[in-house]
């Protein structure tokens, strides 16, 4: 039977040859003798007697093969998690760099001007991977974004809303608006490298306005409109709301001032016992869960090819919003979004 050569072993088939060793050195035998048995060199049989009688069977325990990890590596731990925790708390261009955005060749400036070590931007690459960062499309974030008031929303006024609504048994719905163009041809399609596909538009696109409310139990309410969004036709979609929800309802919509004008603010004051209007904290879209569902409604028309006839666009949008609102499971997932899940 032929024995495999020691350094062919596994550590803890090591371990058992080489307490084997010692159990022969034991009995009497040679090392000249062993080594053939165990499939080792006599000198190195030697000197696992050696560590053996230096500190037992312990320290015939071998240790793992291959270099310790972290070893070569240019940076030390500690600067490693300084690294890490920079790129999460700060942006490029706090730190004066001329990057909107954290890239490879940002870190590694980044890294020259704390540490003054220079790496090589593939270094740079395997460093990121192993600390699992991953390249993302950003969330767009406005300048005039208060974020003491997107936190007050967050922890006191929503959680009291919400309580209010439970006591007068009022349903929550968020609103928004949203446009629609024919010529919109974003989406993506398959093509050889190199030959971009080509999409076939009206020269003169159709549009389609649309302003719509969406409740955390699925309910849709939606009212297509050509004209520019103004305070007669908010309160013709308030007037549909009304009719179509038995319950009293809080409407929560954006800062944009044709939700609180004064014609708009003064026909609810005449409905306060079925309707209440709220608004969310200024250039927050993120926290406005129907804004999920124009997502949705765009998905839908992405892929249908452009038809020719006048009025598809309306025609397509309606079909599309009508199966959306009979699948109210599908807009709860809505709430499932990390921005929305207070809402849900």
């Amino acid at each position: 039977m032929e024995i495999l050569n020691a350094r062919q072993l596994g550590t803890a088939e090591l371990f058992e040859r080489r307490k084997q060793a010692i159990a022969m050195h034991k009995s009497g035998m040679t090392c000249l003798e062993i080594a053939p048995l165990v499939g080792a060199h006599r000198n190195t049989v030697g000197q696992w007697i050696h560590l053996w009688e230096e500190g037992g069977d312990k320290a015939l325990k071998p240790a793992l093969p291959g270099r310790p990890i972290g070893s070569g590596r240019r940076l030390s731990p500690i600067q490693e998690r300084e690294i890490q925790q920079l790129m999460q708390d700060r942006c490029p261009d706090q730190l004066k760099l001329n990057f909107a955005l954290w890239t490879r060749e940002a870190v590694r400036q980044a890294v020259m001007k704390r540490y003054g070590i220079s790496l090589p931007i593939r270094t740079v690459g395997w460093y990121l991977r192993r600390w699992n960062f991953t390249p993302q499309k950003p969330v767009r974030r406005a300048y005039e974004r208060n974020p003491e008031a997107v936190q007050k929303w967050m922890e006191r006024e929503y959680p009291r809303l919400r309580v209010e609504a439970r006591r007068q048994r009022a349903e929550i719905h968020w609103g928004d608006e949203m446009g629609l163009r024919s010529d919109d041809v974003n989406g993506r399609g398959f093509a050889p490298r190199g030959n971009t596909p080509t999409r076939r538009v009206k020269g003169t696109p159709e549009k389609v306005n649309m302003i719509s409310s969406v409740t955390n139990q699925g309910l849709v309410r939606f009212m297509f409109y050509r004209e520019t969004l103004n305070a007669q036709i908010l309160i013709r979609f308030l007037k549909r709301l009304l009719r179509s929800v038995r319950r009293k309802i809080m409407l929560i919509l954006d800062n944009l001032r044709v939700h609180d004008a004064t014609v708009v603010r003064a026909w609810v004051a005449q409905h306060v016992k079925h309707l209440e209007l709220h608004y969310l904290p200024s250039y927050c879209p993120d926290l406005n869960p129907d804004e999920y569902l124009y997502s949705d409604l765009k998905g839908h028309l992405r892929n249908q090819p452009e038809s020719r006839r006048k009025g598809e666009l309306a025609n397509s949008a309606l079909r599309a919003m009508r199966a959306i609102q009979k699948r109210p499971s599908r807009v709860k997932n809505y709430f499932k979004a990390k921005s929305i899940q207070y809402a849900a």
